[in-house]
Formats: structure tokens, C-alpha cells, sequence
């Protein structure tokens, strides 16, 4: 089946946080939307079939998770990264972030430290300091147009007292899918000092060619048994308000661990759509990927051509993975709040302001290119007109 991805769908009026909830965010509503990590293409039909079909018995009381249900995420892991993982370790959190506060609160104490690697998605700040933790900011080095480990950095902050290390892989929103060897190193570095490595890997499916996700836990039996890993389909296939994610943990005590703290809040059922869709995604959804990955990359292309032509002064960071996009736009000299409030008025776009995602963030904004190919270019085409007022 051809998919098509340059279908314009009109999503307001569904209280839609991207494009209904603009206003909230940026005190303007008539702006065109790049910027919540959501795409604007219709959700797969595999998945909306399969909820059809389950919405059409009309109980919706308690359920619990089929057999076929893991062995979907099961083949999934397999098939996408060559990773062999078992039911045993798979748990669940209602969203991503949940599942990193859950497994701060499972694997600390309040006061223990917790490294975080600016710029980084930025509800990792939260996820520590609302769990009243000790932030230890150790910023990725920005290495010929590439976010790198600081790893000397890493080591020279660290204390008996540093528990965990918050890991975006691949990160957000620089788009790097980390090598094996990037990998290696860092978590040797926290073997060496009994960190766990709590992974945030929702963007792992959205792998670009000639680049590789590596799952954390993929890497040995040892790093397996230091750290939980929190991945979801809603990225990959536009299901984000289902709340649903799956949370690894191969180690047997922390997987018991992390089970209580999801029983003390009564998370762990979730809700009967969000299975329907992750069983759907993970059983169907190869080839919809594949077409999804292809359009995305052709859209990134667009965008880096039309800014080398028309807006040099903006770096653009190629990503090897996700849908999002990080430009640099420091060359023109503005403060954070200034390059916003610019785009906001003058290029009438909703972008994500890289400041909020902390240490060198600042001058950057981040764009999704999640979206059909012609509200792409209207959005370069304002940001041409906008900054050629300067």
C-alpha cells in the first residue's frame, strides 16, 4: 500500500496541543505549527482498524495485556534492531517521561545526584528536580557540526553520591543516533562507578539510512543489568495520545523494583486503546515505516537545501535520527527571547526555542519536519521573508 504523506489533515478544533493549544504557549493562535513532537500525518490504518474493531464491543471494563501483545514488541525489537529481549522484562508507563520520573523515584533517594547532557530534551530538568534530586549537567561538545560525549567532564563531576544518568537515544534535538563505540565509553564510565543509565529511546525507530539505534541494553549482559530503557510507538507512529509506553528492565531485582513503584500508584493497567495500538504498530507496521522514513528524510532535504540557499547564516545539524530538526541561528546575534519573539511575529511560525533545552541551547530553535511537504515550505518561505527584514 502507498501511503500518502502529503495529505493536509486539519486538526484544529480537536484540542490538539500543536496546532489548538498555540495560544497557551505562544499568546497567538494564526501561527503556523513545527513545533510539539507530534506529526500531522493520519494515524496508520492497521492501528485505527484495530481500534475500530475493538471500540465496536461496547464494554470497556479492566483488561490485562494478551500474549500476543509482548510477543508484538518482542519480534518488533528483533526485526528493527536485531535485539533479542524477553517477556519477563518488559513493564509499562502511561508516556516516556513517566516512566523516567518512576524510575528516578525507583533508583534514588531525594539529595542523590542525577546527570542530565544539555541541550536535551528538556522535561528531563523536571523529572529531576520534581523529584527533588541533585542535577549534574554534564553539556555534550558540539565536534564538527555533531554533539559528542564529554566524557573527561563526565568524570571530573561525578561523586559517590551521582546514582543515575538520564541518556536521550537517540537524542533530542540534535537527532544523534550514538554509535556503539560512543556508547561503550560511556557506559564503561558508569559501570566503573556504579551509575545506572536510566534510557530514553522513543525516537529509536525513527532511524535514518546509514545510521543504527543501539539499544542500550544491547550491549552486554553487564550494561544490560545497569539500566532501564523507556520506548514507546507514539513517535514512530503518531499515537502520543494514547499514553501508552514499555519500559525494559532485563535486571530481575530492578524490574521488581520498578513493578512495585507502578503498583503503588495503580499505573501499570493503562488503557485498552493504547494495547490495541502498540500490538498493531509492532505487528504492522514495517512497511508504513519505511515509506514514513523515506518522506521524512526527503522533507530534512528540502529544508537544509532551502536554508544553504536562502538563509546561510543558519547552521543546520543533520540528524541520523528522528523528525526534528536543530538550526542554529546565533550568527544573528539575538538573545533567546528576541529569536523567539522574531519568529513569533515576523515569520509567524511556532518553533521550539532552544533555550529550554538548557546549556547550548541558546540561539537554536528546533523544527519538526513531521509534517506534509508543502506546510514545510510555507514555513521556509516566512522564515526567508521574516529574516531578510534584517
Amino acid at each position: 500500500m502507498k501511503y500518502n504523506f502529503d495529505e493536509k489533515i486539519d486538526r484544529t478544533g480537536t484540542n490538539c496541543l500543536k496546532h489548538d493549544g498555540m495560544g497557551m504557549y505562544f499568546k497567538a493562535d494564526d501561527l503556523l505549527p513545527l513545533w510539539v513532537a507530534d506529526m500531522d500525518f493520519r494515524t496508520p490504518d492497521f492501528i485505527m482498524n484495530a481500534i475500530r474493531k475493538r471500540a465496536e464491543h461496547e464494554v470497556l471494563g479492566y483488561t490485562f495485556r494478551p500474549d500476543s501483545y509482548f510477543q508484538s514488541i518482542i519480534n518488533w525489537m528483533k526485526r528493527r534492531h536485531n535485539w533479542d529481549i524477553k517477556k519477563e522484562w518488559i513493564s509499562f508507563s502511561p508516556g516516556v517521561v513517566a516512566g523516567l520520573t518512576l524510575g528516578i523515584e525507583t533508583f534514588s533517594k531525594p539529595g542523590d545526584g542525577v546527570v542530565v547532557m544539555p541541550p536535551v530534551y528538556f522535561p528531563f530538568f523536571d523529572c529531576v528536580k520534581g523529584t527533588k534530586r541533585k542535577m549534574i549537567e554534564n553539556p555534550l561538545k558540539l565536534e564538527n557540526g555533531r554533539y559528542t560525549f564529554d566524557l573527561e567532564d563526565l568524570k571530573s563531576k561525578i561523586d559517590e553520591n551521582t546514582k543515575l544518568l538520564l541518556l536521550s537515544n537517540p537524542q533530542n534535538p540534535g537527532g544523534m543516533a550514538w554509535t556503539r563505540e560512543e556508547l561503550v565509553a560511556l557506559t564503561d564510565i558508569c559501570l566503573e562507578n556504579k551509575i545506572m543509565i536510566i534510557s530514553d529511546e522513543i525516537h529509536s525507530d525513527l532511524i535514518f539510512k546509514g545510521n543504527r539505534h543501539i539499544p542500550l541494553a544491547s550491549i552486554s549482559e553487564e550494561v544490560a543489568n545497569n539500566c532501564m530503557i523507556s520506548m514507546a510507538p507514539s513517535k514512530t507512529f503518531n499515537v502520543a495520545g494514547l499514553s501508552s509506553s514499555l519500559v525494559i528492565i532485563p535486571d530481575k531485582t530492578k524490574f521488581a523494583r520498578y513493578e512495585r513503584t507502578m503498583g503503588v500508584g495503580h499505573l501499570g493497567m493503562g488503557n485498552i486503546f493504547g494495547t490495541i495500538a502498540m500490538e498493531a504498530a509492532y505487528t504492522h507496521g514495517d512497511e508504513w515505516l519505511e515509506q514514513l522514513l523515506d518522506y521524512l528524510w526527503k522533507n530534512y532535504n528540502t529544508l537544509e537545501d532551502f536554508i544553504t540557499k536562502h538563509l546561510p547564516k543558519v547552521k543546520v545539524m543533520k540528524p541520523e535520527a528522528t523528525y526534528l530538526v536543530w538550526l542554529d541561528f546565533s550568527a544573528y546575534g539575538m538573545k533567546n527571547d528576541e529569536l523567539m519573539k522574531f519568529t513569533i511575529e515576523e515569520a509567524k511560525l511556532a518553533l521550539n526555542d532552544g533555550g529550554r533545552f538548557g546549556t547550548g541551547g541558546d540561539g537554536w530553535l528546533r523544527v519538526n519536519v513531521g509534517c506534509p511537504k508543502s506546510v514545510l515550505e510555507e514555513a521556509l518561505e516566512r522564515l526567508k521573508k521574516a529574516f531578510a527584514m534584517l
